[in-house]
């Protein structure tokens, strides 16, 4: 009786705490799929009932990308695929060197291998505030500013607490599987090709998607170093979208928009999740 009602409890508070995440998703699903006038008095007076749209003005999705893009397709196309360059390059780069700087820290000995770990783990509490000031003169000296460059060169220096992560991970590895590939001929860059990276697909994949969302969300990287209209990425296009419709008049407009926004990282989660999950089971972050 005691355990029927212990899984009773816990699945009421399961269930309250998904219907409490999930609220503001249902929100803006359907704020987005009502005329001005519904999502002005669903904004304004708010209430369970006027939540639920009775007539979906699915119109509502092709007229906010119209007009996030300066009402006309192409703007938002240029800054969707403004987005998914920064965002896959920028994954790609902190995964890889990543991966290959937790080896370096798991397998390889070499002096001050040990100082040299406990400088990057203090890195992870240096405030990105702090470094933004010195960041954006160092890439105005090289001429990177109103490119790419800043917000994708640095993926390939690593991520401290993916380092961190694959570094745990790969000293879990047996070493007789690098003494094999040793025996085959490979070097460290072939182990790491070879042996690590095909081990490591859990660290990789919550490195994956932790950056990609990051990286397509981040919106004061891509409002400092780019400059230019064309250059522009989804969320800087949303944010000028919010400043010139994003009225109370046009929440429903906003709201559209935003739901598009967040398709690809609900769609990259979904097909990572068994990956990612695997990763958090098996304790990538784990001593």
């Amino acid at each position: 009786m005691r355990s029927r009602t212990g899984k009773a409890l816990i699945y009421t508070l399961l269930i309250a705490g998904t219907v409490t995440f999930l609220f503001p998703l249902w929100w803006m699903v359907a704020v987005s799929l009502m005329t001005p006038e519904a999502a002005q008095a669903a904004t304004v007076r708010g209430g369970l009932a006027a939540l639920v749209p009775t007539d979906p003005q699915w119109h509502n999705y092709p007229d906010a990308l119209m007009q996030m893009g300066s009402v006309r397709w192409t703007g938002f196309l240029d800054a969707l695929a403004n987005s998914v360059v920064v965002t896959v390059v920028a994954t790609a780069g902190t995964a890889l060197s990543s991966s290959l700087v937790g080896m370096a820290f798991a397998r390889m000995r070499f002096r001050g291998s040990r100082p040299m770990f406990l400088v990057m783990l203090g890195t992870m509490m240096l405030p990105a505030q702090v470094t933004m000031i010195p960041l954006f003169i160092l890439f105005r000296n090289l001429g990177w500013i109103d490119t790419f460059l800043p917000l994708v060169v640095p993926a390939f220096f690593g991520n401290a607490f993916f380092i961190f992560m694959y570094r745990q991970f790969i000293a879990q590895i047996p070493e007789a599987l690098l003494e094999a590939a040793r025996l085959d001929g490979q070097g460290w860059f072939g182990i790491w090709w070879h042996v690590i990276l095909p081990l490591t697909r859990p660290v990789t994949a919550i490195t994956a998607v932790f950056t990609f969302i990051f990286t397509w969300n981040d919106f004061l990287a891509p409002l400092i170093y780019l400059q230019s209209d064309d250059q522009a990425t989804l969320s800087v296009a949303l944010n000028s979208f919010r400043n010139q419709y994003g009225g109370i008049t046009k929440v429903n407009l906003l709201m559209a928009a935003s739901l598009t926004t967040m398709v690809p990282c609900i769609l990259l989660f979904l097909a990572a999740q068994k990956q990612f999950i695997e990763g958090l089971g098996k304790g990538a972050v784990k001593g």
